[in-house]
């Protein structure tokens, strides 16, 4: 077992979870990205909780953040201190749209390399499925993000601002909408998690084409992404309007 007392860097981390890590500098989603830490639907572990549960010295994973706090501009991007409603378009505009230009063209090349290399690879089938259910459930879930549940936080914000009084919505509290959105965060995390270990965290084989290689490197990409997309709605835009409603009804 690790001990964190032996660290002062650690020390320095040790009451923070690693989503609020990530809230206070955004760059470090690509520390946990490199030691695959859930920032985003696990988050709320510390690195020292992380770390034994992947079997990680925390040493390492310090080292790594202390080198971000060097740089000049690491805290410059903080979506933390961004209005609700500027955060939903940075969302929708950067990460939806990454979204849904990805989702056909991985849906083609996992069943297309299946199909080619499945005899060799049979692993590579259950890759296709389960990319499939991604593709079927992130469409209906960008789609149910963008008619009701940012639409209606934008009308919080807009009421907060304006210090009006608004009715509620039909579906009651906007922790109903919230919940479901993070079951599917967390619904397509773990299929993205099943993909990464069917595919020996995204290591294309010696015998692999060139469409098979850049499969699997558009996959850990799209993995990514998601991490970050998902983290910026479960731990800094649905809190906050979570809050803001809480403020505006009582």
């Amino acid at each position: 077992m690790f001990k964190e007392q032996t660290d002062p860097g650690l020390n320095e981390y040790s009451n923070l979870t690693l989503s609020e890590i990530v809230r206070n500098n955004f760059h470090a989603a690509a520390v946990f990205e490199k030691y695959h830490l859930d920032f985003c639907c696990n988050g709320k572990r510390t690195i020292a909780e992380a770390c034994t549960e992947k079997g990680i010295n925390p040493t390492n994973v310090i080292k790594d953040l202390n080198q971000l706090n060097l740089s000049n501009n690491s805290g410059n991007f903080n979506p933390d201190q961004w209005n609700l409603d500027f955060l939903i378009d940075y969302i929708i505009n950067n990460h939806h749209t990454y979204v849904y230009r990805m989702l056909p063209v991985l849906n083609a090349h996992t069943q297309k390399i299946a199909a080619v290399h499945g005899s060799n690879h049979p692993e590579l089938k259950r890759v296709a499925e389960v990319f499939a259910e991604v593709n079927n459930e992130m469409k209906h879930h960008l789609m149910k993000e963008e008619r009701i549940l940012f639409p209606h936080i934008k009308l919080l914000v807009k009421n907060n601002a304006e210090k009006t009084m608004m009715e509620k919505p039909y579906f009651g509290t906007i922790k109903s909408p919230i919940t479901m959105m993070e079951n599917e965060h967390q619904s397509a995390g773990d299929e993205m998690f099943e993909i990464r270990k069917l595919t020996n965290n995204y290591t294309p084989p010696e015998d692999a084409c060139n469409t098979y290689r850049i499969c699997f490197q558009e996959l850990k990409e799209f993995e990514e992404d998601l991490h970050k997309h998902v983290h910026l709605e479960n731990n800094i835009l649905f809190p906050k309007a979570i809050k803001m409603e809480e403020e505006l009804f009582t």
